[in-house]
């Protein structure tokens, strides 16, 4: 009879282990089988800060992450994101989002535009805007209405924002590393 109430008392998990099943006990003593493993524990190749957890996470996306900004800079910076902002959810609400007509508005607040070579050199202007990134759906590609906006403030701090059908959005951030004010639609 003892026997009995003391393998009532105790019980076996998936791996073999024992824990306890009295009401009582705080937690089961009994490390994580395999199996918890495999319905979304954690992996054992977790790098810190990995997102979501997969090895290499942090070196397969860097050039996703924006640059450090001075908090001079980044002062800065959030008080033309408050400058930009209300233009762009004007347009939303208007249901203006080409680039032409969000270039058109940001040019009034004073912005020169961006200006390059053929070879890629700056010649002056801190305003970007353009077509939104082309999307792979249903078999084929597709560009989305409404726009970019990338806006240098200083060479370690920008403006990135969009305006398009379903919403807008305006961030303060440092540079891309290939990108520059333009968040990355992809790696190579």
């Amino acid at each position: 009879m003892t026997t009995l109430l003391l393998v009532a008392a105790m019980s076996l998990d998936a791996c073999g282990h024992q824990r306890a099943t009295n009401s009582t006990a705080k937690a089961a003593t009994s490390p994580p089988s395999g199996a918890a493993l495999a319905t979304g524990g954690a992996s054992p190749y977790v790098e810190p800060g990995a997102g979501e957890g997969a090895p290499h996470y942090n070196d397969n996306n860097g050039y996703r992450r924006a640059g450090d900004m001075s908090p001079a800079h980044a002062k800065d910076a959030q008080r033309e994101a408050e400058r930009i902002k209300p233009v762009l959810e004007r347009l939303w609400e208007e249901r203006k989002w080409d680039p032409a007509t969000v270039r058109t508005a940001l040019l009034r607040l004073g912005y020169q535009e961006d200006r390059t070579g053929a070879n890629g050199e700056r010649h002056g202007g801190v305003l970007s805007v353009r077509a939104m990134d082309s999307r792979y759906q249903d078999g084929h590609y597709v560009t989305p209405e409404g726009a970019l906006v990338g806006l240098r403030v200083h060479r370690d701090a920008c403006v990135t924002a969009f305006v398009q059908k379903t919403n807008y959005q305006v961030e303060a951030n440092g540079p891309f590393p290939e990108t520059g004010c333009f968040e990355p639609p992809y790696g190579h």
